[in-house]
């Protein structure tokens, strides 16, 4: 049996994007990396994992990718990608793998490696992630956004698992994030103001995290380490896209 999956290709502003303007394309996805479309560099990766398929993207424009040569359906997209996300899920349920458009370095020994480590866990949704240790010992010239933990700072690879029906009240809960993110007594109320005092004081570590969000969803979510550094890098500003080059041409 194999494992679908998810690739979030949504962009807002269309050619209007910054990347997109700075690549000279009409979308995001697009955005040539060494010569290539980035999106058609995750889709051959996806290709090759034989635990994948079929392959999903969830685009506004599907007509962008229309001259990309390689097998995938594309699906609507919604306000956000936690929207994106329940519509996907509307139509293709569970077990689902996700990741996204604008991370041409993905490996399918990461893939492997997320999936098998997910799958030895009891949980119903696996985040893939890398340790700041790892990032900066792998990518020592990158910048990351971190999530600070009491006992772990990591940065998202971009890699999800929802194994199974349990994991959709997580994405619930992420539209209502994603929704209330500009309003911080809203989210105090959603998550606990006690979680929120910890988050910036520093003293909120993984379990109390991952215990409240099972409290709130009903679903054990599991923090999946992958050791690459590298894994953490995406291309979200013209700074990452010339990083993703060199660690390309490095890498040979």
């Amino acid at each position: 049996m194999t494992l679908p999956v998810l690739v979030l290709a949504g962009s807002r502003d269309g050619a209007q994007d910054p990347l997109a303007r700075h690549g000279g394309v009409p979308h995001k996805a697009l955005l040539p990396v060494a010569g290539r479309p980035m999106i058609d560099r995750v889709l051959q990766t996806l290709s090759t994992c034989p635990e994948l398929g079929p392959i999903h993207v969830s685009i506004e424009t599907p007509e962008a990718l229309a001259h990309l040569e390689r097998p995938f359906d594309c699906l609507p997209t919604a306000k956000g990608p936690s929207g994106s996300v329940a519509l996907a899920l509307e139509r293709l349920g569970t077990p689902l793998l996700i990741t996204t458009a604008d991370h041409p370095l993905l490996r399918r020994e990461w893939i492997a490696a997320f999936i098998d480590a997910a799958e030895r866990t009891d949980c119903d949704l696996a985040v893939g992630i890398a340790t700041r240790e790892s990032i900066e010992r792998d990518v020592p010239d990158t910048k990351r956004t971190y999530i600070p933990l009491s006992d772990m700072m990591f940065s998202g690879c971009n890699l999800f698992l929802l194994r199974n029906s349990r994991a959709e009240a997580v994405v619930k809960l992420w539209q209502t994030l994603e929704r209330d993110r500009k309003h911080p007594l809203r989210m105090a109320r959603t998550l606990g103001a006690g979680i929120l005092l910890r988050a910036l004081c520093r003293r909120l570590s993984s379990t109390v995290l991952l215990s409240r969000l099972r409290k709130l969803t009903g679903a054990r979510v599991a923090l999946v380490p992958i050791d690459d550094g590298r894994a953490a890098v995406d291309v979200d500003k013209p700074e990452d896209l010339r990083l993703v080059i060199a660690l390309m041409a490095s890498a040979g």
